[in-house]
């Protein structure tokens, strides 16, 4: 199966630091790729070049066979990012009736998009009265509106309970199983487990492109935070 996504020497350069450095790899459609590594590794100016908003000093990135960022793309990828994107003076429910106007989206997409994140409940509720996860979930309704091809999540379960974050993780599995693309960002080591595959992150650059099993074998680590503190030593040369 062709990538979806294919990054190639990618290095962005931010005031005098390089955020990425020679960063490439390919992300494939109907699976779910966790982008893991510690605060500062990348993450994030990597799913900006992804999504077409990050100015590169180098390198190239395509999404469905497209330059990252061009008109085509607009209504095929979604990004949702670690701050909430909705208005906080609207309900939920009116937030995602906004927002699926813009996208000339069906209107029953708004009550499945609510209920696919758990805010059924919320739904009436203005979005400033909401939790803060309450608020990253509503940001993701609105990204599902548009049943896109590729969804870009920049640490979506961060401050949500067990019971959410499993049931998110449901979700992406769920969507990717349609063949659609879903990239996700974490710093967070036990979630890597979920995904089916993952790209790690360290100081810009990447470090291994693999899925959890295979990179626990390949490092004999019995999980993959030890999988994860191997592949840093090898690269220190310790």
């Amino acid at each position: 199966m062709e990538p979806t996504i294919v990054v190639r020497d990618l290095t962005v350069v931010r005031g005098s630091t390089e955020a990425l450095r020679g960063a490439s790899l390919d992300v494939a459609g109907g699976r779910v790729t966790g982008l893991l590594g510690p605060s500062g590794s990348g993450k994030t100016t990597l799913m900006r070049a992804i999504v077409g908003v990050q100015r590169v000093a180098c390198g190239r990135v395509d999404v469905l066979g497209l330059p990252a960022g061009v008109p085509e793309l607009r209504r095929r990828v979604a990004y949702v990012t670690q701050s909430p994107s909705v208005y906080a003076d609207l309900t939920v429910r009116e937030n995602l009736r906004f927002f699926a106007s813009i996208l000339r989206a069906d209107g029953d997409r708004v009550l499945g998009a609510i209920e696919a994140v758990g805010l059924g409940d919320h739904a009436g509720r203005v979005v400033g009265s909401l939790s803060g996860g309450e608020r990253a979930r509503a940001s993701l309704a609105t990204a599902l509106l548009g049943a896109p091809d590729v969804l870009v999540l920049d640490e979506p379960t961060v401050g949500l309970d067990p019971v959410l974050r499993r049931d998110l993780w449901r979700l992406f599995h769920e969507i990717a199983a349609g063949g659609r693309t879903v990239l996700v960002s974490s710093h967070v080591m036990d979630e890597a487990e979920r995904c089916d595959d993952l790209v790690l992150l360290r100081s810009g650059r990447v470090l291994a492109l693999s899925t959890p099993a295979r990179l626990r074998e390949e490092t004999g680590a019995d999980d993959l935070d030890g999988a994860f503190l191997r592949l840093i030593d090898r690269e220190d040369g310790v």
